[in-house]
Order: C-alpha cells, then structure tokens, then sequence
C-alpha cells in the first residue's frame, strides 16, 4: 500500500480511525471475559491522562472531527467473520477461548456514551458505566487521539512531503529489524496499538516484521490485523484489574490480598503462557516478597515501569528462593522498548531466563525528527480506570512517575504495600 498517496489524496476522509470492535488489543478482550464474569455490576469511570501537558491536545484536534471519530466507533459491532474468529480460531493453543456466553454478549455489543469536554489546551474525555462496557474504549480512545494528532500535522504537508517522510520511517524500521535479525533466539511481538501513528502504519509495521523477522516475530496485539495477517494475537492482563479490584477493597488487609485476588481468578480460566504475572501495579519487589507459592509455578512475568533489567534480577532471585528454575521461566519486557535496549536485554539475560519482548510505541510510532516542527514525535497518553463503585483507584508502578490517584490514597496503598524508595525515571512513551 502506497501510504502516502493515500494521506494525500483522501486526506484520511476515507479511512476511518478504528474500523472494528476487535481493532484493539487482545489482553482487552480476554480481561473483559474475566470481568464480564467475575464483576458483572462493577461500576467504572475511564479518564483520559495527559502525562505530556505540553502537548495541547485541545489546539492540535478540531473537538467536532473528534466527536465524530468517537461517534463512528459507537456504530461498530462484531462482523459475522470477526465472530467467527473469536469463536473459532485456537489462542494460546486454546480452542474456544471466548465462551459461549461472553460472546453471545459481545456479538450484540455496542460501545457507551462518552462525556468530552476542553478544558483549556486538553481534552477532558471520560467514560463511565459497568466495568465490562467501559473497559472496550480505552484501546480505540488512544487511537483516535494519537491519529488525530498525526493527522493535525500530515493534513499541512504536500505530496512529495508525505513520500519523503514515509520513504524516511519506513527506512528507519527496516534498518531496526536488520539490526534484530542479528539477535539469536529472539522472540518479539507488536503491541503499538494504543499510541500508533495510524492503524495502516502498524499493519505497515506487523508485515515489515513478518518479512523481516520470521518465526522470531510472535504476533500483534492488534486482534483486527492478527485476524487479516494470520499472525497469533498476543496478550495475557494489564493493570487494570489490580486497580479496580483494590479500590473495591473493604479495608486496608483486603487491599493487600486485592492483586492476589485479581490472579486466583485468572488461573482459574487460564493456563500455560497465559499465566503471566504483572507485578508492579504496587511495586515489583513488594509484590513477589508477598506473593503466595502457587504464583511461582506461574509460568512468567511481565516487566513494564522501572529499572527493567533490576526488576528482571528480583524475579529471577524470586524464582530461585522459591525453588524454581529462571531458565524455564519467561520475562516480557514491554516498557519504553527500542532496539538498543532490546539488544542489552537480551545480551544479558538470554540463557539466564526465556526472554520475549513487547514492542510498542517505538515500533508503530518512530516519526521522530522526521517532521520539521517534530510534530509527529510520540508522547504518553493513557486512558485508564479512574474509579471503581465511587471510590479512586491507584497505580503507584516501579516508576514514581508513572502513579497516578490522590495524593491521600497513594500514601496509604504505599503504607499497605511497604513500598519504600523508588527512582524516578523519564517517561518518554
């Protein structure tokens, strides 16, 4: 596909920014099962978040083309194929994992309102309804935003403007996959979907991998282009559930069984290389010195804020006080990832532990300095669970820049969850 021609000559018009119920990521999909059984009242607010304020949403996206993006998305429904993938298709070496009654549901399932409102220079955008609805905009929420904002910048460029910057990012990955196809037993998947350029870039991106990389690429997050490339969708869970199911907590001891809770009710539906832990909603290493056994026979962890490489030594030292082999565990890094890192990671870990990456923003999202004014740069823009039946959730992470909730409240869960000093690190995506 000739993707510049397309910018400059439909001027986007034709290409709706999320096209598809199932445009989104996988672990959404397999999350919204879970809750769809086990929390079927939840009530949940989503907000969208900012972390780079000097970004003026508001000024660089016309509010009436957002609405309207916003409104398509209300229109879409499961496709008969699309049904027949998620009923069909084998995930994770699972048939049949959407059960019957989740997807009874889904088949007939339209997205919710949205409440938009600008506040100044930002868009103040939130959902709010039962926890299974709401949870299914925070994916295509992030997309419209983050293509809107690409679209800002490409609607002021001319044709052989537009030829000349994809000709320059498509040289840019192509020179970033020579560099892993150097990588011995690398294993890495796409999960740029939330922060993209635009979904033809990334399906752009997933078939520049396939190409380059082979069976070394695992698959996409993205359920819409897993289906069309015939790619595995990959995905397990994400901080959502631990933040919802700790703001439902009565009181402080049953906050701190809270993130244990969120995965007994996980293993009760999944096995193998879906029991993948995500430790550090409250903090990596408090989490695993509480952590009860059964979790070490868990077949990985996903490392995602902090010191990547010293949270992958705490699980290895984890792993290893409680008996457990690392060398047949796996660690998925999926923070803030490009190639030179993904290179020291696998320099120093492979052998040690299974090692697998996510690959995220700076796969599907690399226009830096390719635009005069940097304007088509990535930022970090999030949309996450804001509350849970009235009450704020909290996300302290291995990164103190990456909390987010009351100040009163993420004083009292870093109490109830010991945690102690954190460095600050940047947080460019």
């Amino acid at each position: 596909m000739d993707i510049a021609t397309r910018v400059y000559n439909h001027r986007w018009k034709m290409d709706p920014i999320v096209r598809s119920l199932i445009d989104t990521d996988f672990y959404k999909l397999l999350m919204c099962q879970s809750v769809f059984t086990n929390h079927p009242h939840t009530q949940v607010t989503f907000s969208l978040i900012n972390r780079a304020t000097h970004i003026p949403m508001a000024r660089l996206i016309d509010e009436g083309e957002l609405r309207e993006q916003l409104d398509h998305i209300r229109t879409l429904g499961l496709s008969r194929g699309e049904s027949t993938f998620l009923r069909g298709n084998m995930f994770y070496g699972k048939r049949q994992m959407f059960r019957p009654d989740f997807m009874e549901w889904f088949e007939g399932f339209r997205l919710p309102p949205y409440h938009l409102e600008r506040v100044g220079d930002q868009y103040e955008l939130t959902f709010e309804g039962t926890w299974s609805e709401v949870m299914l905009w925070e994916i295509p929420a992030l997309a419209v935003l983050m293509e809107l904002r690409s679209r800002a910048v490409l609607g002021r460029m001319k044709r052989f403007e537009l030829q000349v910057l994809y000709a320059r990012a498509m040289t840019r990955l192509w020179e970033k996959i020579t560099r892993l196809q150097q990588i011995d037993g690398l294993r890495i998947a796409d999960f740029g979907t939330r922060r993209r350029h635009s979904f033809l870039w990334q399906d752009w991106c997933v078939q520049a991998m396939m190409e380059g990389l082979g069976a070394r690429f695992t698959g996409t997050s993205n359920c819409l282009i897993a289906m069309r490339r015939e790619v595995e969708a990959i995905g397990t869970n994400a901080h959502e559930l631990p933040m919802v199911y700790a703001a439902l907590a009565a009181d402080d001891d049953a906050l701190a069984r809270a993130p244990y809770q969120v995965l007994a009710d996980w293993q009760a539906e999944h096995s193998g290389n879906l029991r993948i832990i995500l430790p550090d909603t409250y903090g990596t290493a408090g989490f695993l010195d509480n952590a009860p056994d059964w979790l070490s026979d868990w077949t990985g962890i996903r490392i995602d804020s902090g010191d990547p490489a010293k949270s992958a030594e705490t699980a290895i030292h984890w792993w290893q006080d409680r008996g457990q082999d690392p060398r047949e565990k796996l660690i998925i890094f999926s923070d803030g990832l490009d190639v030179d890192l993904i290179e020291e990671l696998h320099t120093t870990f492979a052998g040690r532990v299974k090692v697998s990456f996510g690959w995220g923003t700076l796969l599907t999202n690399d226009f830096r300095g390719l635009a005069n004014d940097d304007g088509l740069a990535p930022f970090s823009l999030v949309c996450k669970a804001a509350a849970a039946n009235g009450r704020p959730t909290v996300k302290l992470s291995d990164n103190p820049n990456k909390a987010m909730g009351p100040a009163s409240e993420i004083a009292r869960y870093k109490r109830v969850f010991g945690m102690g000093h954190q460095d600050a690190q940047p947080v460019v995506v």
